[in-house]
Parts: structure tokens; sequence; C-alpha cells
């Protein structure tokens, strides 16, 4: 009879999925256990005679059936962290990538660290922040704040996960987040990420085709807009691997023929949303980029910059108003 501890259970899951082809067993095999028994990656290996219990067991089991048919380990695992919080996910919303950390990045850098324009809003509040009844309709209720000065708008558009909400909100506090999502299930996810890190009072989901839904008293008062748009071409989208292709949603991937077609739908709004010294951060496929800088400047923008993913990559256009 096998000796179910955590030595004899990690070979024999990476020996099974190596069969079924996985990229990285031994990472996926590590990754699963450490899901099952609240261990981390390392004191897996210190703890290489704890015997799982039946419980974990079937856990394990159930995680490694998903992945052998080549499901994402995010979407077993139901998290994933993501610069410095760690964010719910879940089938039918884009899993969150590295090359957006570098997004985020980029476009924090791009903030102002002290507010120099003043905002024509409401008299009782600086700002506004969107929000839905029940109807759907919106209003614009004033944001209480004792430094108003001190606070700057920020548009996350097609937010998916809301892995970029919520981290420039939790990153820098002065921030008030509205960030939209045409999807159902992406809002409710995003939602929940909002209230899971307690940022429901700086951050708000709205059900939206890009940025229709967030009111016209707004443009021309954000400091950031900012977007991980579908920006995948169509050529390159047949070549995926099936991990991606099979499990994450075609909506949230596929960028029309040129992988550009959201970003041109959504450029001439972001030009009217943004304030005057104002920035627009998007990620995009890295062959469009050269391109999609030249869309930027025929739509008003005086000062764009090309910024390099991880892999030194074209990934990300900043676009100045």
């Amino acid at each position: 009879m096998t000796n179910w501890n955590i030595q004899n259970t990690l070979e024999w899951i990476q020996g099974y999925l190596e069969r079924k082809r996985d990229e990285n067993p031994r990472l996926s095999a590590q990754w699963l256990l450490s899901e099952v028994t609240g261990l981390s990656r390392i004191e897996l290996y210190t703890h290489f005679d704890k015997p799982l219990s039946v419980d974990e067991r079937e856990r394990l089991r159930g995680f490694v059936e998903r992945r052998g048919s080549g499901e994402p380990l995010q979407y077993i695992t139901g998290e994933v962290g993501f610069r410095h919080i760690t964010i719910k996910v879940r089938p039918g919303v884009l899993i969150p990538r590295p090359e957006t950390e570098v997004l985020v990045s980029e476009a924090l850098a791009c903030l102002p660290k002290e507010k120099s324009c003043d905002r024509d809003l409401d008299s009782n509040a600086s700002l506004a922040k969107e929000t839905q009844d029940q109807q759907g309709e919106l209003l614009v209720d004033g944001i209480a704040d004792e430094q108003p000065e001190q606070r700057v708008l920020v548009a996350d558009i097609c937010t998916g996960s809301g892995c970029i909400a919520c981290s420039v909100a939790h990153e820098y506090p002065s921030a008030e987040v509205i960030a939209t999502d045409i999807a159902p299930e992406a809002v409710a996810l995003a939602t929940a990420n909002v209230e899971k890190l307690g940022l429901s009072d700086r951050v708000t989901v709205l059900e939206s085709d890009l940025g229709q839904a967030i009111s016209d008293e707004l443009l021309n008062h954000f400091d950031l807009v900012i977007s991980n748009p579908p920006y995948i071409p169509q050529a390159v989208l047949q070549e995926l691997p099936s991990e991606v292709a099979n499990f994450e949603p075609h909506l949230a991937l596929a960028g029309g023929q040129d992988g550009l077609d959201v970003f041109r739908a959504l450029l001439l709004w972001t030009y009217d949303a943004l304030r005057c010294g104002g920035t627009f951060a998007v990620e995009l496929h890295e062959t469009r980029l050269e391109l999609a800088d030249q869309l930027a400047k025929d739509a008003g923008f005086t000062f764009t910059r090309i910024a390099l993913d991880l892999a030194g990559r074209p990934r990300i256009l900043l676009a100045t108003k």
C-alpha cells in the first residue's frame, strides 16, 4: 500500500502531469500540493514525511485531474498574487499576468504627487463617484474629503478581475477608481475582490461597454485612464496555447483583425475623459505598439511613450493629453 506522504505524493503528481504533457509538472505539483496542505512550497520539502489526510487526498485528486485536462492552475486554486495583493480568479474571467503588473507600475509613476488643477464639480465635493441604483441608472455622489485637492480620479476600463483597479487603489491611497467591464461575470468577480480587499470606499465597479456608463459630468476630470483591453490579433489568436484558448474567455482576448479594435473604440472616449496633463496607459500586443502610438497622436495626444514588459518586448503605451 502506497504511503501517501508529501514526498511520495509530490513525485506521483509530477509523473502524472508529465504524462499529460504539463509544461512544468514539478511546479504544478508543488502548487497543487501547497494549496491542499496549506504549506508553502519550501515547507513541503521540510515536511516530506507528513502523511496526507483522506480529505486532503480527495481534494487533491480533483485538482490533479483538472490540471491534467489543461485547466490553468489559477482557476483550480481560485486566486493569484498580483503585485502587493492577492486576487480571486474564476473561470470566465481573464487571469492576471505579469505584463499587467508592469502596466500598473508604469501608470502609477504617471500619477501626480500633488494636485495642481482644480476640478469644476459640485461645490460640495471636488470629485464624483459613479454608483448604480437598483434600476441601473447612474447617480453621481460627491465624495467627502478633508483634502480634496490631493485626490486623483482613475478609470480602469475592461477591468476583468479588478486586479488593476484594486492595485491602483491599494498602492495609491489618494486614488478614487471607477472600474468597468462589459461581462457580468467579470463585474461580479471584480466587485468581490474590491470588497475582499476593503477598497469599496474608493473603488466602484460598473457593468459597461468601455466608458459608456460613466457619467459625462466626469469627462475632462480623470487623471488616469488605464486599460488591459482584448488585444490579441486574429492571426495570433489561432496560435495561443491550449491552456489559454480552451479555458480563458475569448471576449477578453480577441482584439479583432489587427488587435486594435477595442483600443480604437476606447481612444477617443479616453481623450475626452482625461484632464489636461492626464495619462492614458494601455497594454497591447507587442507587434502593435508603433501603430497604436501613431493612432494616439492622431487622436490628439501630444506626448507618447512605449514601455517594455519583463521580457523586453514592447507592451505598454503611455499617452499624455
